[in-house]
């Protein structure tokens, strides 16, 4: 006999080889008949599989939710593929899993396909959906499994299976609707009508198993959802995404520019440093207020370093290098190294503890091109690093004080919605157990009371870390900060301090950030704002717009008051319309539009626009100053 745990703690036993269906049989034959996967101990199987005895289960069926998901788009993936087979004779298939929203299938075709072959591939979709073909399961030997795909021409299915053989497996699941026929292990909903709503999103180049030296394959992305109002709604979402995507409102309004002289490494243009600045200030006005000091270590470091630092063996691949008077030298891709060099530019004293080194520091890190995204993945960032050396007792003080930041400056921006992770020792790591049993067992002490969720061999290399994940209005979530406690580094560096009965100590090292990059953190920020930024991060906070030619003199005035009170304050004395220069006002998503005509010029006020609220009309200028400088302040001080 087995014995298994239904959701509600309920002990359920089988005989012995029981499946998934027969569980579910178990239960009723309701849901029996309901049933399309079962969850066993977290992972989710096909229902012909036998069940470990002792795991916790539950049954899949439509009422499952997001689980039901899963076994629906892998089934659309494989009528997908059914379609482009049936319309495109000759295609190759290799990999169709489901993905976060969707599914894809790489295909090697016969001839690209684009935007205007989605409407007849979802056409045959929806023919194959109508027949409601049963999804059927058989097992094979690998060498049958083998033949049989090498008899089809599919010599992607069969690079799949001499994998599987290496790894030891004898057999494998296949799944079958119509005449198609796919290597799979599954699970799947019961027949083809089962696939819900379905909509091709994007036709992308994808290299076979992610190598560059493989051929290059056609990756058809699609989605679907269980009926066609839900994917209407998601339909909806992703279009006010399209309209907030970063890498748009960025060239709309001026903030930042990508050229192909320097692929991935962004240009920030004027308007967008006006934001990073502020943003760096914000930061800086937090860390002097908790003891930090700022550093700055050079870009580029002998290659001795980044060998004795551990990450020329783990990070070697994602570096650049370069030579100078014949030795090596490397880019740096992390700030950890210059900031202990600058810990041991002296001795230490347990009476300089803890020591807290913030840097602003500009980094590279090699990533390939089929990655880069806008902001969010580039070659070239700016961490808000800092790295802390402190005693061993002083861990949990600073790991916390470390959280609190974070959430602190999280706050501020809106992002309320904040998962925090505790990653462990990873399988290519530096430092011996030990130190990693020390250092994880540190950051939980320093978790208590607060919800983390797990990540086991998630760490860096050189020591546990604890990762900031942040949600954003779209829904969607985001790695920001991170805590890393450090117990390797400070030994290969042979960091000491003198303690308090004159002997030599190691000190322990924190690295912290809490944007992760700049570049990351306005990326999410745009997307999250849609460039319409609070008041004190506007890149232009006021602009003034003069009724005509002879009110220049007197906007010229109100601009002059404005920028002498710290505020950034444009003049648009354009020919253009009065209704065209507010229009665009509003499309640069200024703030604050004041116009100013003969009243105002007489009576020394501004007509107020304000972006947000209703028209306030005319108003002194004095006032209106000391309520936008006012404004200024409140977003510009920690909360």
């Amino acid at each position: 006999m087995v014995t298994v745990t239904l959701p509600d703690g309920t002990p359920l036993e089988l005989p012995d080889g029981a499946t998934g269906h027969d569980a579910a049989a178990a239960i009723g034959p309701g849901l029996a008949k309901a049933a399309v996967a079962v969850i066993a101990d977290g992972d989710m199987r096909d229902l012909a599989l036998p069940l470990p005895d002792g795991a916790a289960i539950a049954i899949v069926t439509k009422k499952s939710g997001d689980d039901y998901l899963y076994p629906m788009r892998h089934t659309a993936a494989h009528v997908m593929a059914e379609a482009v087979q049936n319309l495109f004779p000759g295609t190759k298939f290799a990999f169709g899993p489901p993905i976060e929203d969707g599914f894809y299938y790489d295909f090697d075709l016969p001839r690209p396909i684009g935007e205007d072959d989605f409407a007849a591939i979802e056409a045959e979709m929806k023919r194959i959906a109508k027949d409601r073909a049963p999804m059927s399961r058989s097992v094979m030997s690998v060498e049958d499994a083998r033949a049989f795909f090498a008899e089809q021409d599919q010599e992607y299915k069969v690079q799949q299976i001499d994998t599987l053989a290496e790894q030891g497996e004898t057999t494998v699941s296949l799944y079958r609707q119509h005449d198609f026929i796919d290597l799979c292990r599954g699970p799947h909903v019961q027949d083809t009508g089962q696939i819900g709503a379905v909509k091709i999103m994007s036709v992308a180049g994808a290299y076979w198993r992610g190598d560059s030296n493989n051929p290059m394959l056609t990756r058809l992305y699609a989605t679907s959802f269980p009926n066609q109002a839900e994917l209407d709604a998601h339909l909806e979402q992703l279009e006010l995404a399209r309209a907030r995507d970063h890498r748009r409102v960025g060239r709309d309004l001026e903030i930042f520019h990508f050229d192909e002289a320097g692929p991935g490494f962004p240009f920030f243009l004027p308007r967008g440093m006006v934001i990073v600045n502020e943003i760096q200030g914000a930061v800086r006005q937090e860390l002097d207020a908790m003891g930090y000091q700022e550093i700055r270590t050079p870009t580029i470091l002998s290659q001795d370093l980044w060998q004795k630092s551990g990450h020329w063996d783990h990070y070697r691949e994602n570096m650049y290098f370069t030579e100078v008077d014949e030795q090596g030298y490397a880019i740096k891709p992390m700030n950890c190294p210059g900031a202990c060099l600058v810990f041991r530019s002296r001795r230490r004293s347990y009476r300089d503890l803890p020591l807290r080194l913030a840097e602003f520091g500009h980094v590279h890190r090699h990533e390939l091109s089929g990655v880069l995204h806008g902001l969010f993945r580039v070659r070239a960032f700016t961490q808000d690093d800092a790295h802390i050396f402190c005693r061993l007792d002083q861990v949990k003080d600073e790991v916390q004080a470390v959280l609190g930041l974070i959430e602190r400056f999280y706050g501020r921006f809106g992002f309320t919605q904040v998962r925090t992770f505790l990653s462990t020792r990873p399988e290519k790591a530096a430092g011996t157990q030990e130190m990693w049993d020390m250092a994880e067992a540190g950051l939980r002490e320093a978790l208590e009371g607060r919800a983390y969720e797990l990540k086991e061999g998630d760490g860096a290399f050189y020591g546990p870390k604890i990762d900031f994940q942040v949600t954003d209005t779209m829904g969607r979530s985001w790695q920001l900060g991170t805590c890393q406690l450090d117990f390797s580094m400070p030994e290969k560096f042979d960091l000491t301090y003198t303690s308090a009965d004159d002997t030599e100590e190691r000190p322990v090292m924190v690295h912290r950030a809490v944007l992760g990059s700049i570049e990351r953190f306005m990326g999410i920020l745009i997307e999250d704002c849609g460039g319409d930024f609070p008041f004190w991060l506007a890149p232009e906070q006021v602009r003034i717009i003069p009724v005509s030619d002879r009110h220049q003199p007197y906007a010229a005035t109100v601009r002059d008051t404005l920028r002498a009170r710290g505020l950034r304050a444009e003049m648009d004395a354009r020919s253009e319309s009065m209704g065209r220069r507010i229009r665009d006002g509003e499309l640069w998503k200024i703030p604050y539009l004041l116009i100013v005509g003969d009243r105002e010029v007489e009576s020394g006020e501004v007509s107020v626009r304000a972006r947000h609220g209703a028209d306030a009309g005319s108003r002194p200028l004095a006032a209106v100053g000391d309520e936008l400088v006012a404004l200024d302040a409140a977003g510009g001080v920690p909360a």
